[in-house]
This record gives C-alpha cells, sequence and structure tokens, in this order.
C-alpha cells in the first residue's frame, strides 16, 4: 500500500527503514537550499532528466518538467524498483489505484521496469505540493504529473529503491 504524506511523517511510517535510509538521505539533500543537490536539480531546463546512482542499488531520478492534462497521463506500475517521488517545487496531482483494479495495456519489462494500464477513473486523487512524497509499491498503480490548478513546472526527485524485502 502507498505510503502518502509529509516527507518526514512517510519516512517515519516505513518497514525497514533501514533499506530506504540512502534514498531519504538523499532527499534530505534536495531540500537543502544551496547543496549540490539542490543546484543540480534547480539547473535543469523544462523536460530535462538527471540520473544520480546512491548506495544500495538505488538511484534517483532529478526532472524538471511541465504538468499535462490527465488525458495525456498514463497509469504505471513498477516491478524491480519502488518509486519515492519528492515535490521540491510546484504543483500537481498525483492518482493512485490498486494495479488490481487496472488492465494491463503495455509491459516493457524485463527491458525497462514500466508497466502501462489502459485508462482508469475510479483512481484517489492527490494534490502534491513542496514536501510531499509519496511512496509507490509494486502493487500501487500512480498516475503523476498531472495539472492542477494550471500548467506550471515542477522538480521533482524520484528515487528508485530496489524492491528488496518487498517482492510482491
Amino acid at each position: 500500500m502507498a505510503l502518502l504524506g509529509i516527507r518526514s511523517t512517510v519516512r517515519a511510517q516505513l518497514a525497514h527503514p533501514e533499506h530506504f535510509a540512502p534514498s531519504f538521505t538523499y532527499l534530505e539533500e534536495c531540500y537543502r537550499s544551496g547543496s549540490a543537490a539542490a543546484r543540480a536539480l534547480a539547473g535543469l531546463a523544462a523536460g530535462q532528466t538527471e540520473r544520480v546512482e546512491l548506495a544500495g542499488g538505488a538511484f534517483a531520478m532529478l526532472q524538471a518538467y511541465l504538468t499535462k492534462p490527465r488525458s495525456e497521463g498514463r497509469w504505471e506500475t513498477h516491478r524491480a524498483y519502488i518509486d519515492i517521488q519528492a515535490m521540491i517545487a510546484g504543483d500537481e496531482i498525483m492518482e493512485i489505484a490498486d494495479r488490481g483494479r487496472l488492465t494491463l495495456d503495455e509491459d516493457l519489462t524485463p527491458a525497462k521496469d514500466l508497466i502501462f494500464y489502459r485508462p482508469f477513473d475510479q483512481g484517489a486523487v492527490l494534490r502534491f505540493s513542496l514536501g510531499y512524497v509519496g511512496v509507490y509499491f509494486p502493487t500501487d498503480a500512480h498516475m503523476g504529473g498531472l495539472v492542477a490548478a494550471a500548467p506550471m513546472l515542477v522538480r521533482k526527485v524520484v528515487v528508485k529503491v530496489p524492491v528488496g524485502p518487498f517482492a510482491a
């Protein structure tokens, strides 16, 4: 089940917190004004992504993008990695649903850790803004990057953590 909320609360609720420690350490650096990670994220132009390797087989994707209409969004899940998505700047709508409620559209595994699903309109709708974090396990379908009030530039970090003890 996905964990959602302010980063300190989400971190406190994680089972096996040691598995996520390097990821949350890096996220804290991304939130710290003037840090190398914060500068790297702030320097990205819209549409750019930068990958940063972390300990324990995890990696971070620093992203800058414009939010899009829901009609352009796609439901997705992952098998090999758990997503930790952290909003650094901007607002977006994120929808979540149990993957068992969705119908498979495209399975890009194992080449990419990405599975897409057909349109679904019964997910939970959440608004992500500065400081919000979502942890999405393999059973958690999610569709993010959606317009909240108006299209805007978002700066977000997505940390990919190996499934490890959470294999589903």
